[in-house]
């Protein structure tokens, strides 16, 4: 879910409040906030929108339980590895053309998966969605801090959080819709389809207004590194997802490990790089900080247990229960607004300036408050038995909800308090890589507990799915107590002392010492 696009963040403007003023601002930034806006909406959408689209798409394109996994997690997967390099990708060639590529090639790619005719070939196109994806979001903020300075800059990025609240309560419902009303026969097409007007917007509006900048390093990008990450990523998640419908042959453990070594290699190879005099696309010394180490842990478990939720809620609601794409969509409302409610509190707490001394608690009480939520809906799917509806876990959601808000909304900032400023870039851009790849994983494990669950019960209504429904909510309740014991290796500064939070660095504001 991309309020985690902070991977910019470590290019601080130098000098504080004191520092000497320097040109006018830019003119058009912002009508250019809102052109980046734009591009952010497109990828939070198409984030949200495949796990409520999934069953339409596999009764009209067919394929096994694979299928329904797969497209989150090709979209995740590509993103993931994507954003390692995305970001530099602005450096070499200028953030506006980069940005520009982006916005073409996720429009371009939205149209193909809305012209698929087989399963196969939606699931390379939203792949290729995601790594255009993975070019264009990185250069928002890295934009931002261009246009705007002091206050106007606290306010330019304070936009980012509304537009991904409103973009994750309203994107499920809009999937919903738009696949229940089937324009001109459409179907689930149009929840690709409704990129387009949104792309060309940006495309036209980037070309226009985004102020032209060069390219703002030498060094050229690290591709070995690139593919390095990329191909141990996919023989990690590509077994989880097809293992179980081939009964979980030799090659599926031989690849997942094969994969693990390839990290390996990729780390030593980055190391390399380093020693060298070069600019690796990870700081290998990161992996130093226990704290950050902790902060990837956390991140990769957190958010493999949101994607494999919502995926397991949509299967459950449409599959299931019967509902429709509409009424599915309308069901995780509850816990959309619940995370709204998270992230107010956490805004409460920063503008009261105690954030930075209470972001791991906090992280963890979201946490636990997450697991109160997953347990209340496995109770209530219980209670209910036979007469379960949509709406029996709604209460349970908004609490699920409240828990993630209160964890997103410190998290990163904790994670960065623990890095220098000169890391700082890497350091978000790993993390922000490690979520992605977190909710391929989650799509990955948690579809592949809930199909296992069904078993042979697969065309049966009710109580099967809600037993599949319960085996996975155990899965979730398992993946938040890892989640939980990795925010311990979180850094938990001293009551007395205020770190330098990302926002701070990004404004160059100078917080305690």
């Amino acid at each position: 879910m991309s309020d985690s696009r902070t991977d910019d963040l470590a290019l601080s403007a130098p000098g504080g409040p004191s520092a000497a003023p320097g040109p006018p601002p830019y003119r058009w930034r912002w009508v250019a906030l809102w052109v980046l806006l734009a591009g952010e909406t497109m990828d939070m959408l198409d984030s949200l929108v495949a796990s409520i689209a999934a069953p339409s798409i596999r009764a009209e394109l067919g394929g096994g339980a694979g299928v329904t996994q797969w497209l989150g997690a090709a979209y995740a997967l590509a993103m993931a590895v994507g954003l390692i390099t995305g970001g530099r990708l602005g450096d070499v060639v200028g953030r506006r053309r980069a940005f520009l590529v982006g916005a073409a090639g996720f429009t371009g790619a939205s149209l193909l998966c809305a012209a698929a005719m087989s399963p196969g070939f939606l699931i390379a196109a939203r792949g290729l969605q995601g790594l255009f994806g993975a070019v264009m979001i990185p250069q928002g903020l890295g934009l931002i801090k261009e246009m705007f300075r002091g206050r106007e800059l606290g306010r330019a990025m304070g936009m980012y959080g509304p537009v991904m609240g409103l973009s994750y309560v309203g994107g499920p419902v809009l999937a919903g819709w738009l696949v229940s009303a089937g324009w001109f026969g459409t179907g689930w097409r149009m929840v690709f389809l409704v990129n387009l007007p949104l792309g060309l917007l940006a495309f036209a509006g980037g070309w226009r207004f985004l102020p032209a900048s060069g390219p703002r390093s030498a060094a050229g990008l690290d591709l070995v590194g690139a593919v390095l990450a990329s191909a141990a990523a996919l023989p990690v998640v590509f077994p989880l997802v097809q293992g179980r419908e081939q009964g979980w042959p030799v090659w599926a453990f031989v690849s997942m490990a094969a994969g693990v070594v390839l990290f390996g290699v990729f780390g030593r190879y980055e190391q390399r790089v380093a020693r060298a005099g070069g600019e690796p696309l990870v700081v290998p010394g990161l992996f130093r900080k226990r704290a950050f180490s902790g902060g990837l842990v956390t991140g990769a478990a957190l958010f493999a247990a949101v994607a494999g939720f919502s995926l397991a809620l949509s299967l459950y609601f449409q599959s299931g229960l019967g509902a429709s794409p509409l009424k599915a969509g309308l069901a995780v409302l509850p816990w959309s607004a619940g995370t709204v409610v998270g992230f107010a509190v956490v805004q409460v707490l920063d503008g009261r300036g105690v954030l930075s001394r209470f972001g791991r608690p906090l992280v963890q009480t979201g946490v636990v408050v997450m697991a109160l939520g997953t347990g209340l809906f496995a109770l209530a799917l219980r209670s209910a038995g036979t007469r379960v509806t949509v709406w029996q876990g709604a209460p349970a959601l908004v609490v699920v909800g409240a828990g993630m808000g209160l964890v997103m909304g410190p998290f990163f900032q904790t994670v960065l308090a623990a890095v220098e400023p000169h890391e700082t870039g890497s350091a978000a851009g790993t993390l922000t890589a490690v979520q992605q790849f977190g909710s391929a994983l989650g799509s990955a494990v948690l579809g592949t507990v809930f199909f296992s669950g069904l078993g042979e019960r697969a065309t049966a209504a009710g109580p099967g799915y809600t037993g599949a429904m319960e085996i996975t909510l155990g899965a979730e309740a398992g993946l938040l107590a890892v989640t939980l014991l990795a925010t311990f290796l979180l850094p938990h500064p001293h009551p007395g002392k205020q770190d330098r939070t990302g926002a701070d660095r990004l404004a160059g504001n100078d917080v305690g010492g």
